[in-house]
């Protein structure tokens, strides 16, 4: 008996082919390894971003089927490019924007405000404008950290911030299906942004996660990337939160 088909290798559909996929905040880090990983799918991606001449060197990158310059907090801006934008789309993921750290009695009322509802207000906007160009089962893919769950003097009203995103993730869920809503939690990723706000000490940093992370490594932005494929290639997946930080919360660290 002879098995002539054992040693080929199994071929599988490309996961996204016939889809669309928008990265908001699309042209660095976790937005542009999320469109690479996109497109080995068989995905469109569109990207959008602050800065025009990092964002076209991604577009030729991925091939990407369009941009957009924009601040994501902008919010005529961000209608103006859902609005303009050919529908059906698919799934769209936020990377742009960040937490906000610092003493707690030195942030004024509007710095507190905006602290706190900066990444929720730009979640609903995105999904006021996004969802109806979506087909249903694509998904809302948001950002959120783990970092942020501990209470600590340097995390300000970060801690405060964070705790909001997983239940509004999973209330949205509800509200826009069969869209799905989902939120990926990370803690340090190896990315450009974090290179430029860490400096001369970013090594020191990877050094010291590599020493104490249960992982052995630091999470860089293909992890979160292959995550967020897995998020959008996956249907049965809405309103949960997904925690990618190589145990970081777990550790001292």
């Amino acid at each position: 008996m002879t098995s002539a088909t054992a040693s080929e290798p199994v071929r599988r559909e490309p996961g996204l082919a016939g889809q669309t996929v928008v990265l908001i905040g699309g042209s660095a880090g976790i937005g542009l390894e999320t469109a690479r990983r996109a497109r080995a799918e068989g995905a469109e991606v569109i990207l959008t971003g602050r800065n025009p001449d990092r964002l076209k060197q991604a577009a030729l990158q991925v091939g990407a089927q369009g941009t957009a310059t924009f601040d994501a907090g902008d919010t005529a801006a961000l209608a103006g490019f859902f609005e303009d934008l050919p529908a059906p789309i698919d799934h769209v993921m936020v990377t742009a924007g960040g937490p906000t750290y610092g003493p707690l009695l030195e942030m004024d009322t509007a710095q507190v405000r905006e602290a706190l509802s900066d990444h929720v207000v730009l979640a609903l906007e995105v999904a006021r404008n996004a969802a109806g160009k979506m087909r249903p089962g694509g998904t809302l893919l948001f950002m959120g950290g783990t970092g942020g769950r501990r209470i600590g003097r340097g995390l300000g009203i970060a801690s405060a911030a964070t705790a909001a995103l997983p239940p509004f993730a999973a209330a949205l869920a509800l509200e826009l299906a069969p869209v799905r809503v989902n939120l990926i939690a990370a803690g340090f990723v190896d990315t450009p942004l974090s290179a430029s706000l860490l400096g001369d000490r970013l090594e020191e940093r990877r050094n010291q996660l590599r020493a104490t992370l249960p992982i052995g490594r630091v999470v860089t932005p293909a992890d979160v990337a292959a995550l967020a494929i897995h998020i959008m290639i996956n249907t049965a997946l809405t309103g949960a939160t997904y925690d990618i930080d190589g145990g970081q919360q777990f550790v001292s660290s």
